[in-house]
């Protein structure tokens, strides 16, 4: 199988209907760029793809023309490298440039970050000064994932709270994290809201979707209504 053949495969589970109600979630990449894979589909296709020699050549084929080819290049990375934390990091430094939606952006999650958390924590911090807007989102949501409970320290907020871009897609991945921080850190980050630290935007949009969590008490609610700026 070659890099093509990878790719012909993809076509072979396309599905049309599902192409264009996905394209319309991702308006930055063009319809022509999108196959039409569904997700659980293009996991198990990944899972068989990693079997093959050719995936590594896949890999070194940056950059790809679809947004599958993307996904597809995400998931092999986690099933390629499930150990090797130095050799997962930097595969996954080569492919960081060329995530170019949110979508592909935050279906990187990858197990072994659990594992090395203190590492992962310091190119975070670099991803968070990057000039890409998805390797800064994917700092942010990296934060989010792995690092809002057990792993979590204070200065975590101000990073994220530093980051200033004009850019929607990072402003929400902020209000997106600041959400769940005040459902899972709620005495830590309360300050950040009632200080106004965010931008108007990204402060409203926290306490939007932050009251949208049924993990937060009503009464919680009806306070954290009255911090948004009007």
């Amino acid at each position: 199988m070659s890099e093509k053949t990878i790719t012909d495969g993809l076509f072979a589970l396309k599905d049309e209907n599902y192409r264009r109600f996905h394209a319309k979630l991702i308006p930055d990449i063009p319809i022509d760029n999108i196959i039409g894979v569904r997700t659980p589909v293009l996991r198990k296709y990944a899972k068989e793809v990693a079997k093959l020699p050719e995936a590594n050549i896949f890999l070194e084929s940056l950059p790809h023309i679809y947004y599958e080819e993307n996904n597809l290049h995400g998931a092999l990375l986690s099933l390629l490298y499930p150990k090797d934390i130095i050799a997962f990091m930097e595969q996954l430094e080569r492919f960081l440039p060329y995530v170019d939606n949110w979508a592909t952006c935050d279906m990187l999650s990858p197990k072994i970050f659990k594992k090395h958390l203190p590492y992962v924590y310091e190119r975070v911090q670099k991803w968070l000064q990057s000039d890409a807007v998805y390797t800064i989102r994917f700092g942010i949501v990296t934060l989010l994932g792995f690092y809002l409970d057990n792993a979590f320290e204070p200065e975590m907020l101000q990073l994220v709270a530093n980051v200033r871009s004009e850019e929607y897609y990072v402003n929400m991945a902020v209000a997106w994290y600041f959400s769940m921080a005040l459902v899972k850190q709620y005495d830590a980050t309360l300050p950040y809201i009632q200080n106004r630290v965010l931008e108007p935007w990204t402060h409203n949009k926290s306490i939007q979707k932050a009251i949208e969590s049924r993990r937060i008490p009503q009464e919680t609610k009806a306070y954290l209504r009255g911090l948004k700026i009007r």
